[in-house]
């Protein structure tokens, strides 16, 4: 049985109950989807095993570019195998085209590959964090306040060079301006000074799921350590490669790049 349970906090929210099966979150391409099932169960995405807590929660993630469907496969407690075929709706991205960027952060000197290879090194370990916590399943909210200056999957040319797509939302406010965690979880990468991103922070959300804060002009966290949802965080800046203040909130699981615009209200 599926019911769609409306628009809940600026999102559709689809609450699917099919043998003890509960998913949140809309089944289109970006999304982060909530799952819970009776404790002692299996998941599956497409035959690749999914980590699910002790509790029953699990979640998946469906990147830009997501096949429109997906398998979902479970296994009870006392053995029972059920299947259920998720269809995503598609999206359409627009292009972005962005001017006035120093040419160092739009094809960078040879001088600073050596740096960027270690940075994107970083936040790699930083993302493959699997960790028991169960912070990804709170309704998340938004981690600074302004207007929405860029979009999730936008195709970014800056210059006129296209570049790779754009993986985050951008909300643009005042260097200075306080950022907060939009969800509980440990810090797992606290670094001033990153070539592209700047002042950058991840944290772990539990099973893989961790918000990536770039641009900061200054951290209030550092590695390690364990934060609340609307604990300050940082401060909005203009640092890495970015033409005027504004924070990139990213999310992932592990290496699938999710909007997070699809987990807070509308604005």
């Amino acid at each position: 049985m599926t019911k769609l349970k409306g628009l809940l906090f600026g999102l559709w929210c689809i609450s699917c109950t099919v043998q003890a099966l509960e998913l949140r979150g809309e089944l289109t391409q970006g999304s982060l989807v909530r799952g819970e099932l009776t404790p002692g169960s299996a998941v599956w995405l497409n035959d690749e095993a999914v980590k699910v807590l002790p509790d029953g929660k699990f979640v998946v993630g469906f990147g830009r570019d997501a096949k429109l469907t997906q398998h979902l496969r479970w296994q009870t407690p006392n053995g029972e195998t059920h299947t259920r075929e998720l269809t995503l709706t598609g999206r359409e991205y627009p292009t972005q085209y962005i001017e006035g960027v120093p040419q160092a952060m739009v094809t960078p000197p040879d001088s600073v590959l050596a740096r960027i290879k270690d940075d994107n090194w970083r936040v790699a370990k930083a993302r493959k964090t699997s960790s028991e916590r169960a912070d990804f399943a709170a309704r998340f909210i938004w981690p600074a306040e302004g207007p929405i200056t860029g979009v999730y999957g936008s195709q970014r040319v800056f210059n006129g060079v296209p570049k790779r797509p754009h993986y985050g939302v951008d909300v643009g406010a005042p260097t200075g301006t306080q950022v907060i965690a939009p969800a509980g979880g440990k810090v797992t990468l606290a670094h001033p000074d990153l070539y592209y991103s700047g002042g950058t922070i991840i944290i772990d959300h539990g099973l893989g799921v961790n918000s990536t804060f770039l641009h900061l002009s200054k951290l209030t966290v550092e590695p390690g350590e364990m934060v609340k949802q609307g604990q300050k965080i940082g401060e909005i800046g203009a640092t890495g490669r970015a033409t005027g203040p504004h924070l990139d909130w990213r999310i992932n699981w592990f290496s699938e790049r999710l909007d997070p615009a699809l987990l807070v209200p509308a604005r």
